[in-house]
């Protein structure tokens, strides 16, 4: 499987709620694809004056096309995550998010060409992050990770991105049999933005 046919049936799967940007550099590193979710759920009495909670959650995926997946990648990508999405995409540079912040995802999804090695998929396995707020009064954020093994169609995960793994191993068959992708899809709508933050 090539990574750009995945990458394009993937896409076409987060587009329908996530905005998504190609060619993306985020502190410095360049990302294939980055998406981007927000949701506010609220309930009120009556009149929207009266609300009883009101909740906010996020979701920031990075999609990185790489030859391997390598310790020392996810140890960079950790570096990226709490040097500076954290501080600044889940907590906007304050010492804790936004009031009724519920949780923010930040959710790595890697599409390599070459099945990873066993230095590696234990290194998946042990990638974590996840960090709460006042007692998670404020929320939680955490990292999730999905390894996408282009060479024999498998999909590797660690423990917060167990979740998202049937959707990834369904996206190898569509993307065999020829599916609509994003660019087929979504692509005519808007121009897919390029830049960095």
């Amino acid at each position: 499987m090539d990574q750009a046919s995945y990458l394009n049936i993937i896409l076409a799967k987060y587009a329908g709620t996530f905005d998504i940007e190609k060619n993306r550099v985020i502190d410095g590193r360049e990302y294939t694809a980055y998406g981007y979710f927000s949701s506010l759920g609220e309930k009120y009495v009556l009149v929207k004056k009266a609300k009883l909670w009101s909740v906010k959650a996020y979701e920031h995926a990075f999609f990185l096309t790489e030859d391997a997946c390598s310790p020392h990648l996810l140890t960079e990508l950790m570096g990226h995550v709490t040097d500076y999405m954290e501080p600044v995409l889940v907590r906007g540079g304050e010492k804790y998010p936004e009031k009724d912040h519920m949780y923010t995802y930040l959710t790595f999804v890697i599409l390599c060409r070459k099945t990873p090695d066993e230095a590696a998929k234990k290194a998946i396995k042990s990638f974590r992050f996840d960090k709460g707020y006042l007692f998670s009064m404020r929320g939680h954020s955490e990292a999730r990770l999905v390894v996408a093994d282009m060479e024999t169609e498998q999909i590797f995960t660690n423990g917060a991105g167990r979740s998202l793994a049937k959707m990834y191993r369904k996206a190898f068959a569509e993307a065999a049999r020829g599916a609509k992708g994003y660019n087929e899809l979504y692509a005519q709508e808007s121009n897919p933005r390029e830049g960095s933050i």
